[in-house]
């Protein structure tokens, strides 16, 4: 499969200064915008049906640890398939396979949501259901990744990847939200059968695209060998083994916070589904400033600045809204940590993204996921353990704490990561 067919208006910066052209320049791509249209109406479902289930669960069982418990469900399936993902992204056609995990998923949404329904659902059928999600995402969250540079021209794969983490924080500052209203309302079933209905979004825009004619791919070879192949790659960039080691600890000891806080919304803060869904929405808001700034980077060379500064500010915040107790400052702080920490991820992935051959890049981007969503599965467990134990703050502290001493260190230690353009 080749890029988009659709032309484009080239975007350049003015004078430096911000540029509503610079900072959505990929949204002139037609395959692009349908992308970003029916990924970003998935994602509301998506996040609707992450906040309802994680707050069910928590009515369900009363237990944080069972919370990491889910999050770890999902992530091990993930794990122990994604590298087999990439292969698969790298041998057949993206947009076809997308096809294939977006229905996938959207039928365990409408199954999570028949049992809801009915009245049978048990905290193991949650567990069963996130463990077959992540096998979903191991194929899909590669692909994902691997899709985007088909829909752009090269010079605004940047600016692509940076909307793409735009579209899903803009799902993130609605999706808990609505959740969180819906499920007080309503309840949780029809959080998760909005979510089903969600994926047919995506699902038409992938059918609808149009490409030039599909390129030759190479030759395939054992796929033990195509493995190898593309973790020589990584192993062999020291820049892309620092990024990629660098969002393993932010995904272990920050992102996975996320997982405590439908405990922390009643247990620290006294509130109720509401208020969970006001602190995820909060999060997801200063995610979209994050993703919003490193849209308006454009060319400009301070990525890897900006990549360094945001392993830093996204655990200070963190530690920060460990401390508060007060809800209007909550959503303050939780929205700097969501800002921090997108930032840091989003530029992670554009700047592996334009280090990496359009031959290995399902492979590359699947080991980037790997450790993204396997480092998030670790830091679910051992928040949810440490949160049962002794309390949620201290889980935080711990967390944060880990973070920012290895942001602090890689500042210094690794001044070629900063060098970034």
């Amino acid at each position: 499969m080749t890029r988009s067919s659709g032309s484009a208006v080239t975007s350049s910066p003015a004078n430096g200064r911000w540029s509503a052209r610079e900072t959505f320049a990929a949204l002139q791509y037609p395959n692009y915008r349908r992308w970003f249209a029916g990924q970003l109406a998935s994602l509301v479902g998506s996040w609707m049906q992450s906040t309802a289930q994680g707050f069910l669960v928590y009515e369900l069982t009363r237990s944080p640890a069972y919370l990491g418990y889910v999050g770890f469900a999902s992530g091990i399936t993930s794990w122990l398939f994604m590298l087999v993902g990439g292969v698969v992204a790298d041998r057949m056609s993206r947009r076809k396979l997308l096809t294939l995990t977006q229905s996938y998923m959207m039928l365990l949404a409408f199954v999570l949501s028949a049992l809801s329904f009915a009245g049978l659902v048990r905290p193991w059928h949650i567990l069963v259901l996130a463990a077959a999600l992540g096998v979903g995402n191991a194929f899909d969250a590669p692909t994902r990744l691997a899709f985007v540079p088909e829909l752009v021209d090269r010079r605004h794969l940047a600016n692509a990847i940076a909307l793409n983490g735009t579209m899903f924080t803009l799902a993130l500052v609605t999706g808990p939200t609505l959740a969180g209203l819906v499920y007080a309302w309503f309840g949780p079933s029809w959080c998760f059968l909005i979510n089903g209905v969600s994926f047919l979004a995506v699902i038409c825009a992938l059918q609808t695209m149009k490409f030039g004619a599909v390129p030759t791919r190479p030759p395939r070879r054992a796929g033990l060998e195509e493995v190898r192949e593309g973790l020589r790659f990584v192993a062999g960039s020291r820049t892309i083994r620092t990024l990629i080691l660098s969002i393993g600890v932010g995904s272990t000891c920050v992102l996975a916070f996320a997982t405590l806080l439908p405990a922390w919304a009643v247990n620290v803060l006294g509130g109720d589904a509401t208020t969970n869904g006001l602190l995820q929405s909060a999060r997801g808001l200063g995610a979209l400033t994050g993703a919003l700034t490193v849209a308006s980077l454009g060319t400009r060379p301070i990525k890897g600045k900006m990549f360094a500064s945001g392993m830093i500010l996204g655990p200070t915040l963190l530690l920060l809204f460990a401390f508060v107790r007060q809800v209007p400052l909550s959503l303050l702080t939780v929205a700097g940590v969501g800002w921090g920490m997108v930032l840091t991820f989003n530029l992670a992935n554009a700047l592996v993204q334009t280090l990496v051959p359009d031959g290995l890049r399902g492979r590359v981007m699947s080991v980037y996921s790997l450790v993204f969503f396997g480092a998030f599965t670790i830091g679910s467990l051992l928040f949810g353990w440490v949160a049962e134990a002794a309390g949620e703050p201290l889980a935080l502290l711990l967390g944060a704490a880990v973070a920012l001493a290895f942001g602090v260190t890689a500042w210094f230690r690794a001044p070629h990561v900063r060098a970034l353009e």
